[in-house]
């Protein structure tokens, strides 16, 4: 019965994976087209569009009885959307006033913020092996992904913000869930249409004070309105399946194996963009990157790979924090 029941999770957890590295994988070549080809460059607008689309989902299955009714404190939710929206305006911005790699080191500096979080938030300690295999994936995905390297002081600032903004909002999705028993559509219900009001009311100025361009303005074609919709459906995917995978294993966990994503973008990209940046150096990062990713999962489902000291009037005695199960580390890397 016990194999049968670890069988099961394994599924589930590969399942899981699987649902948010295609919906991010797609959710992103989709805006790509949509931005490059199209010229629509109000990024903010539409994850507010997003989100918008993801709260008519959520009220959709309230009303039908798959969504039960949940509490989640204001001061909570105020606090995660802070976070959520600090991410998104941080992370457009920086990619505007950085160079694309230090854009990128910004990126990969969330995976120590999110362990220094769980370190002294949740009292987890990692092993060496773990440690190092995090090490690993970071070098791999540097090498793939960081070309030049320049910064400014207010890039800086703006990735500063958007690295702890992001590695918060992510470390508090697994809080929320862990500390008031929510499920992912339910955490949703919550988030998602404040999210939606206050991106959908700020969005139109920021993108216009970063592209000079009014998002009213914009030359709306058939072809560009499907490309939004296309995006706004693929990214009701993309947010419930961030929220299961955290909430299942945890924000490094999500952020470490997350960047098999960033491979499967750069390997679809040169094949649907042109082969121009696939090179030698490109090709050994990935196989460095995703070495250290089979690494971790094997390192972290290890006795005392992760754990989560208690000092509970129980006793002393460590728990095993949200890690992968050993049967699910090729299948999240599909």
């Amino acid at each position: 019965m016990s194999s049968t029941k670890s069988d099961r999770k394994a599924a589930d957890d590969a399942a899981s994976w699987l649902f948010n590295v295609v919906t991010s994988v797609g959710i992103i070549l989709v805006n790509k087209a949509l931005m490059a080809t199209y010229g629509f460059s109000f990024a903010t607008t539409l994850t507010g569009l997003h989100f918008a689309t993801t709260t008519l989902l959520t009220v959709v299955l309230r009303w039908l009885g798959y969504i039960q009714p949940s509490h989640l404190p204001l001061p909570d939710l105020l606090k995660f959307v802070l976070f959520a929206n600090c991410s998104i305006v941080g992370m457009n911005v920086s990619l505007m006033w950085n160079s694309v790699g230090f854009y990128q080191i910004a990126k990969l500096s969330m995976i120590p913020v999110s362990c220094f979080l769980e370190v002294v938030l949740d009292n987890v300690r990692y092993s060496r092996d773990t440690k190092l295999s995090i090490l690993v994936v970071l070098l791999g995905v540097a090498v793939c992904t960081v070309t030049d390297v320049s910064v400014n002081a207010k890039g800086f600032i703006a990735a500063v913000i958007a690295v702890w903004s992001t590695s918060l909002q992510q470390y508090y999705v697994h809080f929320l869930q862990r500390r008031y028993s929510l499920g992912s559509f339910n955490l949703l219900g919550h988030t998602a249409p404040a999210q939606a009001a206050s991106l959908l009311l700020v969005g139109p100025f920021l993108d216009y004070w970063l592209t000079n361009n009014r998002v009213d303005s914009y030359a709306y074609s058939i072809t560009s309105i499907l490309f939004i919709l296309l995006s706004c459906s693929i990214a009701v995917g993309t947010n419930l399946s961030q929220f299961i995978c955290i909430g299942r294993f945890s924000a490094v966990s999500f952020q470490v194996l997350g960047h098999m994503k960033t491979i499967l973008v750069l390997i679809l990209g040169f094949i649907l963009f042109g082969k121009e940046g696939l090179n030698l150096h490109v090709v050994i990062g990935m196989i460095i990157a995703v070495i250290g990713m089979i690494w971790y999962g094997n390192a972290s489902s290890k006795p005392g790979g992760k754990e989560r000291r208690s000092l509970s009037m129980n006793g002393n005695k460590p728990q095993k924090h949200d890690v992968l199960p050993e049967s699910t580390e090729v299948d999240e890397k599909v």
